[in-house]
């Protein structure tokens, strides 16, 4: 499995041009643009319905700015974010789900307890460490170039 990075929060609003605030919660959404992947932030006022070719869309918190180049991942925010997505189980965030789903299977957060099949559907059966789920996640059978993109546009380039 390769490593993912969360790339951190823009510090501009995708709809409005202003700065985003740091403490203040916006909208995170992954985009597809002409092939490619691409994270873009909204302020709560520069919000509108999700645009489109929305892959994900999760909120999250303004941070601080921070002085140091790379933070660590934070595995529970991951997971909160990763719990949300399965609350709303939209096909169209599905590969942003799998890939969460992978991460947290590599640091050991989730623990895979199997595959399952529905209506030729091929599912991952993953459970919380802390007792959370299970989860079924739909296999995306993502390619290796898919990944990376995926990794680039949510995570940060770096693997």
């Amino acid at each position: 499995m390769q490593d993912y990075n969360l790339k951190s929060v823009s510090r501009t609003c995708a709809g409005t041009g202003k700065d985003l605030v740091p403490g203040s919660l916006c909208h995170s959404v992954l985009i597809e643009r002409a092939g490619e992947l691409v994270r873009l932030d909204y302020s709560e006022d520069g919000w509108t319905p999700p645009p489109a070719g929305l892959v994900a869309h999760w909120r999250c918190e303004v941070p601080e700015p921070t002085t140091s180049a790379k933070k660590s991942l934070d595995v529970e925010d991951l997971m909160r974010q990763f719990e949300q997505l399965n609350e709303e189980a939209s096909p169209s965030q599905d590969k942003f789900r799998y890939v969460l789903a992978l991460l947290l299977l590599q640091r050991r957060r989730l623990r895979l307890d199997g595959t399952t099949t529905v209506d030729e559907q091929d599912f991952l059966e993953v459970t919380g460490t802390r007792g959370e789920g299970t989860f079924l996640i739909p296999d995306q059978q993502l390619d290796d170039a898919e990944v990376q993109e995926l990794q680039n546009a949510v995570f940060g380039s770096s693997s």
